[in-house]
């Protein structure tokens, strides 16, 4: 808990875009998890580098939150401030076949812009939920493509808000479903994305595919926090769990989708735990019948009982 004297400075950095004791169920796509300790959702850049400045005097421990997709948050709840960046939403066109996006940039809104404009390139996205900083930071994809081929530059916040720097794509080291190397408690603001002019009715009809390939393999249509485990450098997370014969396994009110066994989906009321003993059953099984370690794709996040 933060406790009132923090959370009185905490409100005068930012007037009106500070809210306590959030409930985690309004925080992740899962819509599950105990409340967090602060959310604080800054109006723009020089918002944004007054909170860190805070929160690194205070000591105060800061993560950046993006549409809750990806995320646990465990029933006991997350301490610190989370920092939603929904806020910082502009797309611009730059010279040489270039966008500027900022983080709380949503897919939906990437690609409408992009189909309006008729620029190709990124309907590779179509259908990974989330907003662009989450996209980044997994650096998410499909096979054969992910966001480090068109990544040109990131515009980056140093953890203590003091600085705003751009980094190339050439010092960028993205891997599978992550990004290393920037300073511990960074903050990417933007992205330079590279597209290419194309027809209107291309883009439309090559994301109206990717949209139909993904709805058709995937639980779109329940509430779930994307793949939880990264695939094995051989074959695919969810075929191991599907093998195990998890597909359809429930704890409380979570179940193993049997659409596709990476997912899990919330049927309702399922809490935290729930989905937790689902993962580590999933874990235990595919290590024991075939050797191979899982390894979550999903950030979890909270104090532990």
């Amino acid at each position: 808990m933060i406790a009132e004297a923090l959370q009185a400075e905490l409100g005068e950095v930012l007037p009106g875009a500070v809210c306590f004791d959030v409930p985690g169920r309004r925080l992740t796509s899962l819509r599950i998890g105990g409340p967090a300790d602060a959310l604080a959702a800054p109006p723009d850049r020089a918002a944004l580098a007054r909170l860190l400045r805070f929160c690194a005097r205070r000591g105060l421990r800061r993560r950046a939150v993006g549409r809750g997709f990806n995320t646990i948050i465990r029933d006991e709840g997350v301490d610190g401030v989370l920092i939603a960046l929904s806020k910082l939403r502009r797309i611009a066109e730059r010279p040489g076949g270039l966008l500027r996006v900022e983080a709380g940039v949503s897919h939906a809104s990437l690609s409408h812009f992009c189909r309006e404009r008729g620029l190709a390139g990124l309907e590779f996205g179509a259908g990974i939920p989330g907003s662009i900083g989450g996209w980044i930071a997994m650096n998410a994809g499909i096979p054969g493509r992910e966001v480090k081929d068109v990544v040109r530059e990131l515009e980056v916040m140093s953890p203590g808000g003091r600085r705003l720097r751009r980094i190339g794509a050439e010092r960028l080291r993205f891997r599978y479903r992550g990004l290393a190397g920037l300073a511990p408690g960074s903050l990417v603001v933007s992205a330079l994305l590279a597209v290419r002019p194309a027809g209107k009715q291309e883009v439309r009809a090559e994301t109206a595919r990717l949209l139909a390939q993904r709805a058709a393999s995937q639980p779109l249509d329940q509430p779930s926090c994307g793949s939880i485990f990264k695939n094995p450098q051989r074959g695919s997370a969810g075929r191991l769990i599907e093998a195990a014969g998890l597909k359809g396994a429930r704890r409380g009110g979570a179940r193993i989708s049997e659409r596709h066994a990476n997912f899990i989906v919330n049927e309702g009321g399922a809490s935290a735990a729930d989905v937790l003993a689902l993962i580590g059953q999933a874990r235990a099984q595919v290590r024991l019948r075939t050797g191979v370690q899982l390894e979550p794709e999903v950030c979890i996040w909270g104090r532990e009982s």
